[in-house]
């Protein structure tokens, strides 16, 4: 046992040390609050723009590798951070405390959303063509970069809790919506889904649901015992293909 979590603490430290060669941080603020993104390096300019939300743990190394494949693919993706230097929570029962009081407070989440998207543009991409992606906690944020009516011009919500409070009203979704959802989530009440399609079909909303069989709640993560490779592959796929629409 010994040995195999050496190997794996190792396989982590090579994985750290390749992200940190790759990505490059970035230092914005909301108020007094220091916020520390990061960002896919390109020598070019104009080019196509994703914003990544973490999952509710905040940067892991899942949307690390998602910004470094993204840039192969030729965008610049810039990582947000939502929480902010000293926030960062350690575990499970800290993550659901800051995450849902983001989801509660949702224009504070939108706040945070938007400032890592103007860093983004501040990066030299195209304003025209950025899309936001986000897993779990930060699918809930692309939900709510759609409902803030950002100027992106699609949304990727992987995993992401789908439910929105009952005293909100439904507006027009200008940005166009894939949800990737894992059939087996317990997170997600089948109500929400209702009341999410009700939603997009009241704003007009360019919307597509698909669902992933056996599939558990963080089951495009490698490092979680969700991980359904053949289904993650699947949804990497289709988020591509999402994007090389959208935004090519």
């Amino acid at each position: 046992m010994k040995n195999i979590l050496s190997i794996f603490t190792l396989i982590l430290l090579n994985m750290t040390s390749l992200y940190a060669q790759n990505l490059k941080q970035v230092v914005y603020k909301d108020g007094s609050q220091k916020l520390n993104g990061l960002i896919t390096e390109s020598s070019k300019k104009s080019l196509p723009g994703v914003l990544i939300l973490p999952a509710w743990k905040g940067i892991d190394n899942e949307v690390k590798q998602a910004a470094l494949d993204l840039a192969k693919q030729g965008y610049v993706a810039f990582i947000a951070d939502i929480y902010g230097e000293g926030n960062i929570p350690t575990d499970n029962a800290s993550a659901a405390k800051i995450a849902t009081q983001y989801k509660t407070d949702y224009v504070a989440y939108q706040k945070r959303i938007n400032l890592a998207l103007q860093e983004l543009i501040k990066a030299g991409v195209d304003p025209t063509k950025i899309a936001v992606i986000g897993y779990c906690f930060g699918g809930t944020g692309a939900l709510e970069a759609a409902r803030g009516q950002l100027p992106v011009v699609g949304v990727v919500s992987i995993h992401g809790g789908l439910a929105k409070a009952a005293d909100r009203k439904n507006i027009a979704l200008k940005s166009k919506i894939l949800i990737e959802h894992p059939a087996n989530d317990e997170s997600v009440k089948p109500e929400d889904m209702t009341n999410l399609v009700t939603e997009m079909n009241a704003g007009n909303t360019d919307w597509q649901i698909i669902t992933y069989a056996n599939s558990k709640h963080t089951f495009t993560n490698p490092e979680s015992p969700d991980y359904n490779k053949v289904m993650a592959d699947r949804a990497w796929q289709h988020t591509l293909l999402f994007l090389k629409e959208i935004l090519k």
